[in-house]
């Protein structure tokens, strides 16, 4: 697997079980922001209705302020500056004319997620459909792997695939693993070093990260877990990782974080085990001149 920058870490794992078919559990229904009812095959209101709030640019949902231009063609405030001002359909200037009638008649409308395609067959009013897709359970994730600005995004079990055949990310069953990082020259750290491998437990997926970063001017290696789910799903397990050598030992206890939380967010909290290169070198052993640090852990659903 080839780190986004810096030196290559050699990740050798020990893992206590053998490789296994991937399930995916179901995700949980979320119970946030409920519909109204289930989406019927034609939306509520006039047929075709709802086809007038299609911003002819983007091809979204229309919410106010809704703009047109003084033929009456329409188009969403974001689009509006992307064609500088200028009407999509005659090439008039758009101005600052706001279609009030549109926007009223929005109001009375029930429309179906814009993830339907994925699996939501709930509709909502106008007004709080725009909420529910922020929170929508089936809305799309990004793609976990912080070695490069990577744009796929889809559902865990597409996800999980593109980790193994795109990116050649290790897979592992088992909630138990022991890893050891190998570097051959620990005096150099630069951002984006990191290494991450799959787990697949308990009917879930966790990444586990490793990377080696400057906090200020002192050089860390941190390692930490993300979950491959929603964060209520989260906040159901719970991790160790522990290192050790040289007759030392260093421990950190905590709650994988969701992949909804991008990589940056949690590297940058520091929420994870973090240690200094001079303490590494000393788990390390040796004359310092290579780090071998060897990471133990394991991940528990907790009893709610």
């Amino acid at each position: 697997m080839a780190p986004g920058g810096g030196g290559m870490y050699r990740d050798v794992v020990e893992s206590r079980t053998a490789l296994a078919d991937y399930g995916i559990a179901p995700t949980e229904t979320d119970s946030r922001n409920p519909p109204s009812r289930k989406s019927p095959a034609v939306v509520g209101g006039k047929p075709g209705v709802h086809e007038l709030l299609e911003c002819p640019v983007c091809r979204s949902v229309m919410y106010p302020p809704i703009h047109q231009c003084s033929s009456g063609h329409t188009i969403c405030f974001n689009c509006k500056t992307k064609v500088h001002n200028i009407c999509p359909i005659c090439h008039q200037e758009l101005g600052n004319i706001r279609c009030m009638a549109l926007e009223k008649v929005a109001e009375l409308l029930e429309l179906p997620c814009r993830y339907q395609f994925l699996g939501c067959q709930d509709i909502f009013p106008y007004q709080s459909r725009l909420r529910h897709e922020q929170n929508c359970r089936f809305r799309p994730y990004n793609c976990p792997y912080a070695g490069a600005e990577c744009s796929v995004t889809g559902d865990i079990r597409s996800l999980v695939s593109h980790l193994k055949d795109d990116h050649n990310v290790d897979m592992h069953d088992g909630s138990t693993f022991n890893h050891r990082y190998v570097k051959s020259n620990p005096q150099e750290v630069e951002n984006a070093t990191w290494m991450l491998t799959v787990f697949n437990c308990f009917g879930h997926q966790f990444c586990l990260h490793f990377e080696a970063f400057n906090i200020g001017m002192a050089p860390v290696y941190m390692a930490f877990l993300r979950f491959m789910g929603d964060d209520h799903e989260a906040k159901r397990f719970s991790y160790s990782l522990e290192v050790s050598g040289g007759g030392r030992k260093m421990q950190w206890h905590g709650v994988p974080r969701s992949i909804r939380d991008s990589h940056k967010t949690v590297r940058d909290s520091l929420d994870g085990l973090i240690i200094q290169r001079k303490l590494a070198l000393f788990f390390s052993g040796g004359d310092g001149q290579e780090l071998k640090l060897k990471i133990a852990g394991r991940i528990w659903k907790e009893q709610l």
